[in-house]
């Protein structure tokens, strides 16, 4: 029997293109939902006109808010889904590689960043990167721990897409894409939308249309606009997991190393009293700046005009030879101590930068300060590379105007955020996608 439940719009006046619960195009022209939504005539900014109804309408066809359509539907909530893009999951398809790092089995509420650290720690509680691996397992999808608890599909993102289109199916949801949002408002204690395509209606609306990152993609801050229509407080959004962009000197001093890459230490100058994480991964010379899995990680704690310390040597004492009994401690001797810890390119780049200069031996003093200076190489980036660069987008949605149980609304009964709308920013390495499935469940459950 074929589940007649996702929506697919080919465009704004194509037929509706039903979707089997395997995912596959169904080939019937008719009603795509067992229950249809109720019909009728009201007045929406203006004018009467029919009006189709809803339990709930989630904002954005992405990982949470496909996640909250399905439990919301796994509830019998007559559930919406609307979505501007031609196809739903568009950023799942290009994470990760094309892989999707779909989570990561060590996610906790000390690997997002948020003006409330302890904001996640609810949703988190509620919904494990276990009962998501669950679910993976139970749609027979092949998997592979890359590294750091990191969960990547063997195949392609497309798996998690399906997954979440087939389980959308199950829960009879109604997808429709190419849509967009001309307006919203509420009338008592319920939500009304104008689109592109027809006028809707629900009790609950769940946002979770993301940030402001890649915006090729079609990001858009349609999620800030509403919570300030119904005023709500928005964190600054800003780019986060973003490379680096060197200052003119730095960038005529390092970038043609471009493709260099090293182990480091990175870690960003501190703001306020609240400590501040360091990472130990991989850093990229580019073009124009940093990148690398290190520069991303201190990207999203990184303020503007500060700086970032970088340990080029993490772990080791470069001259601790030149310290022993009877050892040489000549410049010669500290430059190859340089060349044995640093990629070929960058060591010789770096004794030119910081020459170990001496008539004979070197001090004890002088040896000192070499070592410190590789182990706390400073650079004040002139910015970063911006949204069409960042991975994700911090800020947001404040939690202060959230419940971290279900994600509604406090001032507003029925209205929910979920995702990279709020001010909840996750580690790289599959940490947002465990915010966005928690999140989305939450929403969920309680919509």
């Amino acid at each position: 029997m074929v589940r007649l439940c996702v929506l697919r719009w080919a465009s704004r006046w194509s037929a509706r293109v039903p979707v089997a619960a395997n995912g596959s195009t169904a080939r019937s022209s008719k009603s795509a939902c067992e229950r249809p939504p109720a019909a009728r005539a009201g007045r929406i900014f203006g004018s009467f006109v029919e009006v189709r109804s809803y339990d709930v309408i989630v904002l954005g066809a992405g990982a949470a808010g496909l996640m909250a359509a399905v439990e919301a539907g796994k509830r019998g909530r007559r559930t919406l889904v609307l979505d501007h893009a031609d196809r739903p999951g568009k950023k799942i398809l290009i994470s990760g590689g094309g892989r999707c790092n779909f989570t990561n089995l060590h996610a906790g509420p000390e690997n997002f960043l948020s003006e409330n650290p302890h904001f996640a720690r609810s949703a988190l509680a509620r919904y494990t990167p276990q009962d998501f691996l669950a679910l993976v397992e139970k749609h027979g999808i092949p998997y592979h721990e890359k590294t750091l608890g990191q969960l990547f599909c063997d195949r392609t993102a497309r798996d998690i897409v399906d997954l979440l289109l087939r389980e959308c199916a199950a829960a009879r949801v109604v997808i429709e894409l190419e849509t967009r949002i001309l307006g919203v408002a509420r009338d008592g204690n319920r939500f009304t939308l104008e689109t592109t395509a027809e006028r809707f209606e629900a009790q609950s609306l769940i946002v979770a249309t993301g940030g402001l990152s890649i915006p090729k993609m079609g990001a858009t801050g349609l999620g800030y606009e509403l919570a300030r229509q119904f005023g709500l407080k928005v964190v600054e959004p800003r780019p986060a997991l973003v490379p680096f962009a060197f200052t003119p000197a730095d960038r005529e001093r390092w970038c043609d190393l471009s493709g260099v890459s090293a182990e480091v230490v990175a870690s960003a100058e501190a703001a306020g009293k609240r400590k501040q994480p360091s990472f130990r991964e991989k850093l990229l010379i580019t073009h124009r700046g940093l990148s690398g899995p290190a520069i991303l990680q201190i990207s999203s704690y990184w303020q503007s005009g500060k700086s970032i310390a970088l340990d080029l040597a993490p772990g080791r004492e470069v001259f601790a030879p030149l310290l022993a009994p009877r050892a040489r401690r000549t410049p010669t001797e500290a430059a190859a101590a340089v060349r044995a810890v640093l990629p070929a390119r960058w060591a010789e780049r770096w004794l030119a930068v910081h020459p170990p200069t001496a008539a004979r031996d070197l001090s004890n003093a002088q040896i000192a300060a070499l070592e410190a200076q590789l182990h706390g190489w400073t650079v004040a980036p002139a910015g970063t590379e911006g949204y069409t660069k960042a991975e994700v987008t911090a800020g947001g949605v404040s939690t202060e105007e959230l419940d971290p149980r279900t994600l509604e609304a406090r001032r507003v009964r029925g209205l929910f955020f979920i995702g990279e709308v709020v001010d909840v920013t996750g580690w790289l390495g599959g940490y947002n996608f465990q915010w966005a499935w928690a999140s989305g469940f939450c929403a969920g459950q309680s919509a």
